[in-house]
């Protein structure tokens, strides 16, 4: 979730009255959508049920539980930035049915080791740490296309209706997960995630719009170009600021979630089902969010909001630390539904805002490094979660993401986003 999973240059955000027809009219973006939302349902099971297999099945213990968690987001450190470097000199669609075909293959092992009384803690390493690599691609390519698809004046909508699907699925999956896991055990349940790939891949396959292919620059060298990819976003004080206050967010975020499933199967002996109902409120948090942004950025200028939610949600990181069972676990339930709106508000505004002002060349780049920063955040929090988890307890773990949840707002209240109101058009390099 985060996913939180964001942008640059003249400032940012509420965007203003869509002149546009629905951005649904477009059977392209339909397709894409129903690809999202299958491969997203799957990844939101799997999300749920990976860690509960180290957990129940392997009986691993934390330090391996939050190792884990960091090497499903390693790969955008590793080669997120020359992975935007690449897409931006390929077609986009092609490299998404590969990502998703690859992810398929690969999730598809963890059932099968199971069933054959073989699977261990490595080959889920292995595994998580594959298909994020084909994930870095998936979604830098999936994030460049976008403008080509629907059209710049159609961004703000499409987006927002991505950040819904992608909501959606994590009620459903996240409970249904629960419920599967109790049903068919964890490693059974990774099944569903496999099947998800490759449907996605069928869809995809059914886009008719031609992608154009993308102006090549023959004299250029990867290395430059991942370097005219980062003075973009790091040239601007605004994007800057952005970039810290999401990766800060993850960070905490991660922090929390890898945690929260150790303390309520370990400490607190919670039924999966349960489990999976308290995560499945975090989607309906970023649900409510996504829903909720466009009017909200409209009415009060997306900049000040932006910092004002962050300032507003401080102090429910606190309660997320001090889960337990009874009145506690509601509590701490609420605090996960709140945070989580927030993030369905920066979902929408930051990626429109990023989009929007970067030309079509630099998309990929521009992505790639916001995905480092943002995704390599979420693997920094795990290994520290599963450090603290280790060396002190998984409430240490869980207070220092809490935290971090309360200092998000920082960056950008003394930054210029905070007076910016309108979305901005594409600018250059300076």
């Amino acid at each position: 979730m985060t996913n939180t999973d964001l942008p640059h240059e003249s400032d940012t955000a509420a965007p203003g009255p869509d002149p546009h027809p629905s951005a649904l009219r477009n059977p392209g973006f339909r397709l894409l959508i129903g690809a999202v939302a299958v491969s997203k349902l799957g990844t939101t099971v799997s999300s749920l049920a990976i860690p509960l297999t180290a957990i129940l099945a392997l009986h691993s213990p934390a330090g391996q539980v939050g190792l884990l968690a960091m090497l499903s987001t390693l790969a955008f450190l590793l080669i997120g930035l020359p992975a935007g470097a690449w897409v931006d000199r390929i077609r986009k669609r092609p490299v998404m049915i590969a990502a998703d075909l690859v992810r398929a293959v690969l999730l598809g092992s963890v059932p099968a080791a199971w069933l054959l009384d073989c699977l261990t803690i490595q080959q889920l390493y292995l595994v998580v740490l594959l298909v994020g690599v084909a994930t870095v691609f998936f979604d830098v390519a999936t994030l460049s296309q976008l403008p080509e698809l629907v059209g710049r004046g159609h961004l703000t909508q499409a987006n927002a209706h991505l950040v819904t699907v992608d909501a959606l699925t994590q009620v459903g999956g996240r409970s249904a997960g629960g419920f599967l896991v109790a049903l068919l055990s964890a490693p059974t349940a990774v099944v569903i995630d496999a099947a998800s790939y490759l449907w996605s891949a069928i869809l995809l396959l059914r886009v008719r719009r031609a992608e154009p292919q993308p102006r090549n620059r023959h004299d250029s060298r990867l290395g430059c170009e991942i370097r005219e990819g980062l003075r973009f976003v790091f040239g601007n004080p605004t994007l800057r600021a952005v970039a810290l206050a999401g990766a800060l967010t993850n960070l905490s975020i991660q922090l929390c979630q890898t945690m929260l499933p150790v303390l309520f199967a370990r400490e607190l002996s919670l039924s999966e089902g349960v489990i999976g109902l308290f995560f499945a409120a975090g989607g309906l948090g970023v649900l409510l969010g996504s829903l909720s942004a466009r009017r909200l950025a409209r009415r009060f200028g997306a900049g000040r909001m932006l910092w004002l939610m962050g300032l507003a949600i401080a102090p429910f990181g606190v309660l997320l630390a001090l889960a337990d069972r009874g009145p506690a676990l509601w509590l701490a339930g609420v605090a996960w539904l709140i945070t989580t709106y927030k993030v369905g508000i920066d979902n929408v505004i930051k990626v429109s805002f990023r989009q929007s002002v970067t030309p079509d060349h630099l998309l990929g780049r521009m992505n790639a490094t916001m995905r480092v920063l943002l995704t390599g955040s979420l693997a920094i929090g795990s290994a520290l979660a599963g450090l603290l988890g280790e060396l002190a307890s998984v409430r240490t773990a869980l207070w220092f993401g809490g935290a971090g949840l309360a200092t998000v707002w920082v960056p950008v209240f003394f930054s210029p986003l905070r007076t910016q109101r309108e979305l901005p058009g594409p600018t250059s390099l300076g």
